[in-house]
């Protein structure tokens, strides 16, 4: 348990003790601040921003000690890499908002949703059939749905809080219907056509869509150009092709900005900008 305050003078012992270069003070003194928990990280954080030379130093490495590496900075690491992942991608994206949770919970809950899905699968089955087994788990037994009561939520956008409150916009719920998918061995694809993403299927002779915002409903090619047209789009064959999984992650940032601006949260929506960017930069880079 953290205490609530410690005693002035034991807070500046520990200060001092920053300035031991023994690794014996080092180690107990971070097993301490660990102990003291949100009061010792404040502490840390007061002692960083005071710069006071070799012992904000020190603070700032025993800081990253406790709390790990920085989100953001793993983020930009990861972008800058151009080594994309879907799952690793909206990992790291929820470690943006929620730092400490716990990633394996969702690797966790995602192998069961799809180990449910396994055990109705009878093989041979064609795409067609998988998705249709992948509906019926996600949607009714599971009860995903797209939150059209609060859409512009932020949350709807993690992958972690859309496996706990099952609900998301179409982009996560797509997301998620992909990453299923993969996992009971059907490779589909993310479809950012305009006004609303899908999931596109290009296993089977006839190729179909997926709308997992409205439970999974079936589209054909027809039926997605009539929309597009309906909405004032020429229909273009690019408007309804695979987009890359950094063309995703890249998109999810620029749905969190829209959203964390709406909710009046510009600090927020300045970092998911400044993420979006950084897709475009290393783009340009590597082009």
């Amino acid at each position: 348990m953290a205490l609530r305050k410690i005693d002035d003078n034991y807070e500046q012992s520990l200060v001092k003790l920053l300035d031991d270069d023994s690794p014996v003070v080092r180690g107990a003194l971070i097993n301490e601040y660990k102990r003291l928990d949100i009061i010792g990280i404040q502490l840390l954080k007061n002692i960083i921003l005071s710069k006071r030379g070799k012992l904000s130093d020190v603070a700032n490495n025993i800081l990253k000690e406790i709390q790990g590496p920085d989100p953001k900075d793993e983020f930009i690491q990861f972008i800058q890499s151009m080594n994309y992942e879907l799952e690793t991608g909206c990992l790291f994206l929820s470690r943006i908002a929620t730092p400490n949770f716990e990633t394996k919970e969702v690797c966790l809950k995602l192998d069961e949703i799809s180990s449910r899905c396994m055990e109705l699968i009878n093989p041979p089955s064609s795409a067609w059939e998988t998705c249709h087994i992948i509906n019926r788990v996600l949607y009714h037994e599971y009860g995903f749905r797209g939150n059209v009561e609060n859409y512009n939520d932020p949350l709807n956008s993690f992958l972690n809080y859309v496996l706990v409150r099952r609900t998301g916009i179409p982009i996560s719920l797509s997301i998620l219907y992909i990453l299923i998918a993969q996992r009971c061995g059907l490779e589909l694809e993310p479809i950012g056509m305009p006004g609303r993403f899908l999931v596109g299927c290009f296993l089977d002779k006839t190729p179909f869509y997926i709308d997992p915002f409205e439970n999974g409903m079936f589209r054909t090619l027809e039926e997605l150009e009539e929309i597009l047209s309906s909405n004032n789009h020429f229909p273009q064959i690019g408007y309804l092709a695979p987009i890359s999984v950094g063309d995703v992650l890249c998109q999810c940032c620029r749905v969190l900005v829209r959203q964390y601006t709406l909710k009046n949260n510009p600090a927020r929506a300045k970092q998911f900008n400044e993420f979006s960017r950084e897709f475009a930069a290393t783009y340009r880079k590597h082009s």
